[in-house]
């Protein structure tokens, strides 16, 4: 499952993925890109899922019809993301609550909509790209680089929860 498809990342991802001769679900803000997406990566348009990441309902219905197609979900792949670069005098409040919305609640959306499903297999991967300013800070990107460290410290938490299983999880710094 790939959610952030439509990204530049996430649709890079889904063909590789989709290449390697994986049963590849796709999830995405926007159902043209989509779609679009879908046909360049010869996924199925019935595998493809328009989502709101920052709407947990949202996400879970996705969650829910993936799992109607398919018994288990082995890999997540989150492409989630937006990116507010400003400096605090320009950035605003609703700026920084909608980086934070998108880039660390999604996530954690995601997460807990997927893992129980895993934790019945008693297996799984979940991959984060949270991206270099998740771990490198960068002048302008308080938003953006609260959003990602917020993630790779949830992702560890959770990973130090699940260490006992043969659920893993990893994150992907790019750039």
């Amino acid at each position: 499952l790939i959610a952030g498809a439509t990204g530049g990342v996430g649709s890079q991802v889904a063909k590789q993925v989709s290449a390697s001769g994986a049963v590849v679900f796709l999830t995405g803000q926007n159902s043209v890109k989509l779609a679009d997406v879908a046909l360049e990566a010869g996924i199925p348009q019935t595998r493809c899922f328009q989502m709101d990441i920052t709407n947990e309902t949202s996400v879970n219905q996705t969650i829910q019809q993936v799992l109607l197609q398919t018994p288990v979900i082995n890999i997540l792949i989150n492409a989630t993301g937006i990116g507010v670069i400003k400096t605090m005098d320009l950035l605003t409040s609703a700026e920084f609550e909608r980086t934070l919305q998108v880039n660390l609640m999604g996530a954690f959306y995601l997460v807990k909509a997927v893992l129980p499903n895993m934790k019945e297999q008693k297996k799984g991967l979940i991959i984060n790209i949270p991206g270099v300013l998740g771990k490198v800070p960068m002048a302008g990107a308080a938003a953006y680089s609260a959003s990602k460290y917020g993630l790779v410290g949830m992702m560890q938490s959770i990973r130090e929860e699940l260490k006992r299983t043969e659920i893993r999880i990893t994150n992907i710094f790019l750039g």
